[in-house]
């Protein structure tokens, strides 16, 4: 089963740059064939909104909703289950220091 692995942040984050580094967690999940693809992503202000209401396409700078956590990166992965998609997560860096959203993939 395949999952997104929301990586989030809620602000400025205490630690060094070494504790952060993703590198040993891309090449274990690499090794064991479970992480598909996945980046970081550019600051929430940054980012565009869009919507279309009454046939009009509505731009905003920035996410829609100001909230304490902003989405920082994401990684797709593939697991058996969702033990296992928990475990995976449980060992990415940000998991200390931020929170992971575990998201499955809709399946018919």
């Amino acid at each position: 089963m395949k999952y997104v692995l929301l990586i989030c942040t809620e602000g400025p984050i205490e630690a060094s740059g070494a504790e952060l580094d993703p590198t040993a967690w891309v090449e274990e999940t690499g090794r064991r064939g479970v992480r598909l693809f996945g980046n970081r992503l550019r600051p929430a202000e940054d980012a565009t909104t869009v919507r279309v209401r009454d046939g009009e396409v509505l731009l905003t700078d920035g996410p829609f909703a100001e909230t304490k956590e902003q989405m920082g990166g994401f990684d797709v992965i593939e697991c058996r289950d969702l033990d296992e998609a928990i475990e995976v997560a449980s060992r990415h860096p940000m998991a200390r220091f931020g929170m992971i959203e575990v998201r499955p993939f809709w399946t018919q």
